[in-house]
């Protein structure tokens, strides 16, 4: 009797100890990811987004908190700009301007924000090479994912409450870079 109760002392003892191994990798993940964030002044990056099946690629520049200038590659000359306080879309033929705080970028653009809420969720693994990290917030679903090895933000997913569904991919991802301070000044309406 005693060494069926050793055994299953063991057994128990080992099962602890694999569950705690488990959860330090994950919080070691979750800590790796928010040092990282935490040092990101501004991020350059291409990007590919798919707005409900309407693709578009160009290139953006980030800087925290909240100003973001995309250029895409359309021959429209699209371009997105916030100043930290609004957000404008102009093309060649149109000007749309929104408060910032009634789009769901309003949330991804505040880095101190997104660090809170990383901070209070949990973590899903997205096969092998992603973390996802899921938060509604003002009426927005938002989905952030990171890269399991770099720990870099890769890209996010939207739906706003009218259902409309935007995927954005970042790639060739820069940190830290001398911007002009000029490139998130609102262009004017035509």
């Amino acid at each position: 009797m005693l060494e069926k109760e050793m055994y299953y002392s063991k057994k128990i003892f080992v099962i602890i100890i694999f569950t705690c191994l488990i959860n330090n990798a994950s919080a070691s993940i979750k800590e790796n990811i928010i040092n990282k964030f935490k040092n990101i002044e501004n991020i350059s990056f291409q990007f590919e987004q798919n707005i409900n099946g309407k693709v578009e690629n160009g290139n953006c520049t980030i800087e925290y908190p909240k100003k973001i200038y995309c250029k895409y590659d359309l021959s429209n000359q699209k371009i997105l700009v916030s100043n930290g306080k609004s957000l404008v879309i102009k093309t060649l033929s149109s000007y749309y301007l929104y408060p910032l705080e009634k789009t769901p970028l309003n949330s991804i653009l505040n880095k101190d924000f997104l660090l809170n809420k990383i901070k209070s969720l949990n973590e899903r693994n997205v096969g092998e090479n992603f973390i996802n990290y899921k938060f509604i917030e003002n009426e927005n679903e938002i989905n952030l994912f990171f890269d399991k090895k770099t720990f870099n933000l890769i890209g996010w997913q939207t739906i706003d409450l009218y259902q409309n569904i935007s995927i954005t991919y970042l790639s060739s991802i820069k940190r830290n870079q001398k911007l002009e301070k000029e490139l998130f000044v609102l262009p004017k309406q035509n």
